[in-house]
């Protein structure tokens, strides 16, 4: 019986390297070291590589291709994240796609592999959301360069001009501020995550727009790099044990937000009584927290309907309609529960 032909797998595993240095030294990448590009190419030569030639063609005509879409998610474990990706499969099925998903683990080595590995397995179109270290966009120029669509979400790529879905953060952390303001709160700490990142510029520029609005002080020492609950309850302590307090925290997610709940009530903090906090995402924990969670609810079901919707109508277009690229915005709503205190007109 032969064996089975080898892969670009095959041979990264074999010369310790990444499935995409593979595929570049293959096509004589100047981006890859003359060694190693001639390493790899006597490893496939000696092994008798093949190009599979069958995803070439299918590449080139669109018409060929399977109905299989290539989604990337930086965590299967986040609530949001899982909403979304139910929202994807079902519209997807209900359009005769087939979806196939995989994590990058907030990596940008992990992505790039992933891309490599979906083009090689002749996916029809990517739906993304990009890990946090990602800051070089070479990999998502690559599909561009295949004529494969690609909608992003949540987590955008603003490098690359195509399909974007997106929750309305700017607002949602306004909205969250202001309520915070309103019920009292004058020093309140925004913990947030990296700033290359446009989710988090747009939260934190909510945050600030509503500081301003109501003639309070944005504090640098009051915005925190922190999006996870295990650095919320690391920091919360510090931020605490200040002479001038915060009174209220608002952050990126709801498992920071526990951080700081549990953290506080540790510290013998009443909550709202004494500090005030908001999450964002509106996950199962906001509503099985003690007291139950404020936070704003980012819809992620209606993010993946629309992303699949998005990706699907730019493969099926046809002319110019190919080419009509847009931002598609989910509107967030505040959901007040017993974490914030109640507003009195």
């Amino acid at each position: 019986m032969s064996k089975d032909p080898i892969t670009i797998k095959d041979i990264a595993d074999a010369m310790g390297v990444s499935i995409s240095t593979v595929s570049r030294a293959l096509k004589d990448n100047p981006d890859i070291s003359e060694s190693r590009r001639k390493a790899i190419q006597e490893y496939a030569r000696e092994h008798r590589y093949q190009p599979n030639t069958l995803a070439t063609t299918l590449r080139s005509s669109r018409g060929a291709r399977s109905k299989l879409i290539g989604v990337i998610l930086p965590q299967f474990t986040h609530y949001y994240f899982s909403c979304i990706l139910t929202g994807i499969e079902e519209t997807c099925s209900k359009h005769g796609y087939q979806i196939i998903v995989a994590q990058s683990g907030d990596s940008y080595e992990r992505e790039r592999e992933i891309i490599e590995s979906m083009r090689q397995t002749r996916v029809c179109g990517f739906i993304v959301s990009q890990a946090k270290e990602t800051t070089c966009y070479d990999h998502f120029h690559e599909v561009v360069k295949d004529g494969s669509p690609i909608v992003f979400f949540d987590r955008i790529c603003t490098d690359i001009i195509t399909n974007r879905v997106v929750v309305d953060d700017y607002t949602g952390a306004f909205t969250a501020t202001e309520y915070l303001i309103k019920t009292g709160c004058h020093r309140i700490c925004f913990f947030g995550a990296a700033m290359n990142l446009e989710i988090s510029k747009n939260r934190y520029n909510g945050y600030r727009d509503a500081l301003l609005k109501y003639k309070l002080p944005v504090d640098k020492d009051l915005f925190r790099i922190c999006d996870n609950r295990e650095e919320a309850e690391k920091l919360t302590p510090e931020l605490m044990a200040l002479e001038n307090r915060p009174d209220g925290f608002f952050t990126i997610n709801d498992d920071t937000a526990l951080g700081v709940l549990y953290t506080c009530k540790r510290l013998g903090y009443n909550i709202p009584d004494d500090v005030s906090i908001c999450g964002f995402t509106d996950g199962i924990r906001a509503k099985s927290c003690d007291p139950q969670l404020t936070t704003v609810e980012q819809r992620g079901y209606d993010v993946g309907v629309a992303a699949a919707t998005c990706l699907i109508e730019e493969y099926e277009a046809e002319g110019e309609e190919k080419q009509k690229f847009r931002n598609r915005i989910i509107k967030t709503k505040l959901i007040v529960r017993g974490t914030t205190k109640p507003l009195t007109e």
